[in-house]
């Protein structure tokens, strides 16, 4: 198959382009199956570059679906009069596409050298000739004026899982200098308490320490504390962001310190771009701003100098005053082009890019931070998860998704395979306390193959749930490193999933999340088994004979309910394991 389709790939070519400068496009490399191009554009004299489009076409063969950074649920094919382009940019996705075959197998992923400039990219079924037509559009909303630019693209066809390509896609963009990771704290890989869910805006100081205490207890970490804590206003508005004032608590930094003392690393939450009209902040900057009609604030104007200085001032001062652990840096990707922003010239603003000022106003708050706090953590959320953001950021968490577990599992999986050892966390998961225990596991088991953090009322929750929650941050716990740092698998995308492995030399865990069967193509001394799902029956096919396990089965509170020795033994083999229970498997012989 290979071979049939090496012979009928298309070279990429430059279909538009209307500049008034030199444009080569080189092939630099020589491989067939993983070929890199280099698209360089020079001028003698400044030019505001007009839209570069670039295609190439390939063969509709063996193809399952299309692989987009969010695209959630939906990862279908897509038809070529469906107008849309997947759009990346420094605070938005990341420029990368991938096609994958019928078994999971890739069949073209391509992307791109610059994560900061915007980009779209395209990959369509054209039904006249059944090709697939692979597009790359530049320039799409530069108004400013440059005198060269250069970008690489590459063009991975190997054969292998669909997981691997974009893996190293991740590793292909960390060897560009401008787009080196930060360092990951140690604090930044364990289990976290959020405020959002359960308290929303409305914290109290008492609730607030009884709820670390118990958190601690049950092996979290850190917490978040989010919205709410710098106003009194409960209305879930933004008309107060801003000035970033304490107004909630009358000593703040007291209250920092009696969760540190609780033993909590402590992170703050700030929605970055917006400033509220009811603020000082507001009338201070008036003029400075992308837009003033968004739905929520004003949204700032990093192009200025002054703005950016203030931003990191308010940072660098919570850091050194409160003594932090950690930033939520919330909507970054609310810096961007608006139909009122203006791109006439300014002499107080040094940028004139949009994205490369968020990507000097990040730089500079992480740069700043770090000084006060080393191991400080800064979290961002997707769409902003691209590799521009592992430079300041050094947690990236799964989309809002209250109460969808199914929408966790997808969305830690689509980060996970991007951002290298960037430490990747769910959403925060929360539940009805009605539910029975087996349900609110779910939920939590959803989480496993990124970092749990969770954001339910502890001290209300019914002693099944707080022994579920015990039992699953121990196990996450024990296993940090694997489940961070190990070959991570998922399977099957147009499913949502329904298996993810992470293994090692020794020890492989499987998440098991729809009845499906699990293939053991190969096997490890340790296997655990989540059985995150609400039926009991696990399916093993083994490709060999493995030997003999020792297996313990446990409910999902934890209580060991059987323990047996297990023949795995080549062809079918089924356990009975509790729903959302845990098989452990060792080996024995």
């Amino acid at each position: 198959m290979r071979s049939v389709l090496s012979a009928v790939r298309e070279e990429i070519k430059i279909i538009k382009n209307k500049n008034k400068a030199d444009c080569s496009l080189t092939k630099i490399t020589a491989g067939n199956d993983l070929a890199i191009y280099s698209l360089d554009l020079q001028s003698k004299e400044e030019f505001v570059p007009e839209p570069i489009v670039l295609e190439w076409k390939i063969p509709a063969l063996n193809i399952k679906g299309l692989w987009k950074p969010t695209s959630d649920f939906s990862k279908r094919i897509e038809a070529d009069w469906e107008l849309e382009n997947h759009e990346s940019r420094i605070s938005i996705d990341s420029p990368v596409l991938a096609l994958f075959g019928n078994k999971d197998e890739n069949v073209l992923c391509f992307s791109c050298s610059n994560a900061i400039n915007k980009i779209e990219l395209g990959a369509k079924y054209r039904e006249e000739d059944d090709f697939i037509y692979c597009k790359i559009i530049l320039f799409t909303e530069c108004k400013y004026a440059i005198t060269d630019f250069s970008i690489e693209i590459r063009l991975d066809y190997r054969d292998i899982h669909f997981s691997q390509a974009l893996k190293e896609t991740g590793l292909w963009w960390e060897s560009f200098e401008a787009l080196k990771p930060s360092k990951v704290p140690e604090i930044a890989k364990k289990p976290l308490y959020s405020t959002w869910y359960q308290f929303h805006q409305n914290l109290d100081e008492d609730l607030l320490l009884k709820e670390c205490s118990l958190a601690k207890e049950l092996g979290f970490e850190a917490i978040i504390i989010d919205d709410g804590w710098q106003t009194k206003d409960n209305n879930r508005g933004y008309d107060y962001t801003g000035d970033w004032q304490s107004e909630r608590f009358e000593d703040f930094g007291t209250l920092v310190d009696r969760m540190q003392d609780l033993g909590m690393k402590v992170g703050l939450w700030y929605s970055v771009p917006f400033c509220g009209k009811k603020s000082k902040a507001y009338q201070r900057f008036k003029g400075k701003f992308l837009t003033e009609n968004h739905r929520w604030a004003p949204v700032f104007d990093p192009r200025f100098p002054e703005i950016r200085n203030y931003l990191v001032s308010i940072y660098v001062a919570a850091a050194k005053d409160l003594g932090l652990d950690g930033f939520k840096l919330d909507f970054i990707d609310d810096f961007k082009a608006y139909p009122d922003t203006c791109f006439e010239p300014n002499a107080e603003r040094d940028f004139t890019s949009i994205n490369d000022a968020v990507d000097a106003l990040l730089t500079q708050v992480s740069d700043e931070v770090r000084k006060v706090n080393p191991h400080i953590f800064i979290e961002f959320r997707q769409k902003y998860t691209g590799p521009a953001m592992r430079k300041y950021g050094n947690m990236l968490r799964a989309f809002d998704c209250p109460g969808d577990y199914t929408m966790n599992r997808v969305r830690i999986a689509d980060i996970k395979m991007l951002c290298g050892n960037t430490a990747v966390h769910s959403d925060m998961v929360t539940w009805h306390f009605d539910e029975t225990v087996e349900n609110a596991a779910l939920h939590y088991l959803n989480t496993m193959f990124g970092v749990p953090q969770i954001s339910v009322m502890l001290h209300e929750a019914p002693m099944a749930h707080i022994n579920m929650i015990r039992f699953y941050t121990d196990f996450w716990n024990r296993n940090t490193e694997l489940l961070l740092a190990g070959n991570f698998t998922p399977t099957s995308p147009m499913a949502n999933y329904p298996i993810k492995r992470v293994s090692s030399d020794e020890k492989t865990i499987i998440g098991v999340f729809e009845n499906n069967f699990i293939d053991l193509e190969s096997t490890h001394n340790q296997i655990d088994i989540l059985n995150a799902k609400p039926s009991q029956s696990i399916i093993l096919v083994a490709k060999h004979n493995f030997g003999t396990f020792k297996c313990q089965i446990f409910d999902c509170e934890g209580a060991m309910v059987k323990e047996d020795p297990l023949n795995l033994k080549e062809g079918v083999n089924a356990l009975k394991v509790p729903i959302c229970g845990m098989a452990q498997l060792r080996l024995t012989n």
